[in-house]
C-alpha cells in the first residue's frame, strides 16, 4: 500500500468515526453547552500553562480531564470586537465591530458610543433556539447597551449582568454609574446596589454571577431541555476585583485573588454538573476574550507567558488565549491538542454540536472543531490578526507575518500608556503604524514565541514561509467584505441614563441634549 493510499484510508476512517459521534448528537445526546469567557485574562494565568504560583487548581483540573489548547485565538485584541466574533462566528471587520474614524483603530463600546450589534448579524442562541435551547448569559455584553442592542433582543432567553465595564464610580451628573439587569430590566448600578469597593478591591459580584449561574443550570436540569450558558465573569478587569474569602490569599496580589476566585467558580459549575449527572451531557469550553492588560500590571493585571507585549496589541501576547475544552466521555482526557484555534470557532461548533448547520448566507470565518475534539485530528488554516480593519498579520502554521506593526502613538506612550513594559522590541514595537507590505516581518513562533528575532529575508525559510502565506492573504482579501461600521459614532445623550426598568427603582437621570461627534480612538 503506497503512503498516499494509506493516509486517504486514514482520513476516511477518522471521518467516519467523527461522522458517528455526531450521528449520536443527532440522536438524542445534543449536549448542553457553556462558554466561559474572562476578561483580560491573559496565556499564563492558569498553571497548566506554567504559572509558578498554581493557584489554578479546578483550570488544571479541567485541563486534565479535558483538551487543553495552547494555540487558541481572539479575533481582536480588545473586548467588545473579540466578543461580538464570537457569538456571530464572523470576524470584527465583517460584523461591524471596528471603526474608520483612524487607520488600524481598536475600538469597543463605552457608555457614549451610538452603535452596537447590527440587527442583520445571526448570533448563536438565535441560531440554538432553531434546536429548542435555552440561553442564559451571565455578566459582561459589551455589544452595546441601546435599545435593540440587548441580549434579550438577540436570541438570550434570560440575561444577568452589565451591558458595559464596571467603570466607576461616577456622580450620576457628568456620567451615569453603569445598571445592571435582570432580564430585560434595570435592577440597580454599579457602585450603588452592586458595590466594588476601588480602596481594598471587595466585591462580591462574581459570587452574585456563580449563582446565577448554578440557579439556571439546576433549573435547566429539571426541564431536560438543553442549555447554553455564557457565563461572561470580568473579575480580571481592571478595576480587579474579588469577594471577601478570596482577598489577600494569592502571590500575586489583587489581581491573583481575582484569578483564584474565577477558578473556584470554574469548580464549583463542573462540580454541579457532575452531581446533578449532566457531565457527559455538557460541552464546557474556557477561554478570554484578549489578552492580558500589561498597562494595569501588575496588581491590576495578568500575564501572557513568553508572548509579546498584551491586550491592544496584535502581537501574540494580545491575541493568543487560555483555552481549554471538557467534555467527559467525549473528549480524550488529558489531550493537548495544537489546532490553531479562535474563538469563532466556538460559533460554528456549537451549531454543529447541536445539529445546526452554519448560516449560508453569509461568510463564517469559524471554523467546525468537533473532529479535533471528538478525534484529535489537525485542520489546516490561517489566523488573521486584525486592529480595527486593518489586516496586522497573518499566521499559518509556525510562521506569522507581520503587514503593520504598531503599540501605540509615541504621544500615548509618553503619558505612561505602554502595551508592552519592559519588551520592547527595536524595529517590531513600534510607536509609529509602520507598514511592511512589500517585505514583512516573518517569525518562526516553534522557536520564537515572544517576536524578537525576525526571519532574516535573505534567508530560504523566509522566502518559503512568504510563498505560502502570500497567496492565503491574497485569498483572504480578495473576498473580503466589510460590514458597516458600528463604533463610529458617540453621543452623550445615549449613556445609561434611564435604562429600562429605571423607575421602578427611582433611578431614572437626565441626560444632556444629543449631541453626538466621531469618536476619538486614540489606540
Amino acid at each position: 500500500m503506497s503512503v498516499d493510499h494509506f493516509k486517504k484510508l486514514l482520513l476516511l476512517l477518522i471521518a467516519y468515526k467523527c461522522c458517528r459521534c455526531l450521528e449520536a448528537i443527532k440522536n438524542g445526546t445534543t449536549p448542553n453547552i457553556i462558554i466561559m469567557l474572562m476578561d483580560d485574562m491573559g496565556w499564563g494565568d492558569l498553571g497548566v500553562f506554567g504559572q509558578p504560583s498554581k493557584e489554578t487548581p479546578n483550570l488544571d483540573r479541567m485541563a486534565a480531564e479535558g483538551m487543553l489548547f495552547p494555540n487558541f485565538y481572539t479575533a481582536n485584541p480588545l473586548c467588545s470586537p473579540s466578543r461580538a466574533a464570537l457569538l456571530t462566528g464572523r470576524l470584527p471587520v465583517r460584523n461591524g465591530f471596528y471603526t474608520t474614524n483612524g487607520h488600524g483603530r481598536n475600538a469597543y463600546t463605552p457608555q457614549e458610543i451610538v452603535g452596537g450589534i447590527a440587527q442583520d448579524e445571526v448570533l448563536l442562541p438565535e441560531m440554538l433556539r432553531k434546536a429548542s435551547y435555552v440561553s442564559k448569559i451571565v455578566g459582561k455584553w459589551h455589544l452595546g447597551h441601546r435599545p435593540g442592542f440587548l441580549p434579550l433582543e438577540h436570541g438570550f432567553d434570560e440575561w444577568f449582568g452589565s451591558p458595559n465595564c464596571h467603570f466607576g464610580p461616577y456622580n450620576n451628573s457628568d456620567r451615569p454609574n453603569i445598571p445592571v439587569y435582570k432580564n430585560s430590566q434595570m435592577v440597580g448600578r454599579y457602585y450603588e446596589e452592586f458595590g466594588i469597593n476601588l480602596k481594598t478591591g471587595e466585591s462580591n459580584l462574581t459570587q452574585i454571577y456563580l449563582e446565577e449561574s448554578l440557579v439556571f443550570i439546576r433549573s435547566q436540569a429539571t426541564t431536560h431541555q438543553p442549555f447554553f450558558l455564557y457565563w461572561a465573569v470580568d473579575a480580571t478587569h481592571a478595576p480587579v476585583y474579588a469577594s471577601k474569602g478570596f482577598l489577600g490569599k494569592s502571590q500575586r496580589g489583587r489581581y491573583g485573588d481575582a484569578v483564584m476566585e474565577l477558578d473556584h467558580g470554574v469548580g464549583v459549575i463542573l462540580g454541579e454538573l457532575r452531581s446533578l449527572g449532566l457531565a457527559e451531557d455538557t460541552f464546557v469550553f474556557f477561554t478570554s476574550d484578549n489578552g492580558a492588560a500589561l498597562i494595569s500590571a501588575p496588581m491590576q493585571g495578568g500575564s501572557n507567558g513568553p508572548f509579546l507585549c498584551g491586550k491592544q496589541t496584535t502581537f501574540e501576547g494580545g491575541m493568543r488565549e487560555p483555552a481549554i475544552a471538557w467534555w467527559p466521555g467525549h473528549i480524550p482526557a488529558g489531550t493537548v491538542s495544537h489546532q490553531l484555534g479562535t474563538v469563532m470557532d466556538l460559533f460554528t461548533t456549537s451549531l454543529t454540536l447541536a445539529g445546526l448547520a452554519t448560516p449560508g448566507d453569509r461568510i463564517i470565518d469559524g471554523l467546525d472543531l468537533t473532529s479535533v475534539l471528538l478525534n484529535s485530528t489537525l485542520i489546516d488554516r490561517p489566523i488573521f490578526y486584525y486592529r480595527g480593519n486593518v489586516l496586522m498579520a497573518v499566521r499559518l502554521g509556525m510562521y506569522k507575518a507581520h503587514y503593520w506593526t504598531w503599540t501605540n502613538s509615541m504621544e500615548e506612550f509618553k503619558k505612561g500608556i505602554n502595551f508592552c513594559p519592559g519588551e520592547e522590541v527595536v524595529g517590531v514595537t513600534t510607536h509609529e503604524q509602520k507598514e511592511h507590505t512589500m517585505q514583512p516581518l516573518i517569525f518562526n513562533l516553534g522557536w520564537d514565541p515572544g517576536e524578537k528575532y525576525p526571519i532574516s529575508v535573505l534567508s530560504p525559510e523566509y522566502q518559503t514561509a512568504l510563498q505560502q502565506i502570500t497567496p492565503v492573504l491574497e485569498q483572504h482579501q480578495k473576498h473580503l467584505l466589510p460590514g458597516v461600521p458600528q463604533l463610529n459614532m458617540c453621543d452623550l445623550a445615549v449613556m445609561n441614563w434611564a435604562p429600562p426598568g429605571c423607575e421602578k427603582l427611582a433611578k431614572c437621570l437626565k441626560g444632556p441634549k444629543s449631541e453626538p461627534w466621531k469618536c476619538h480612538w486614540p489606540h
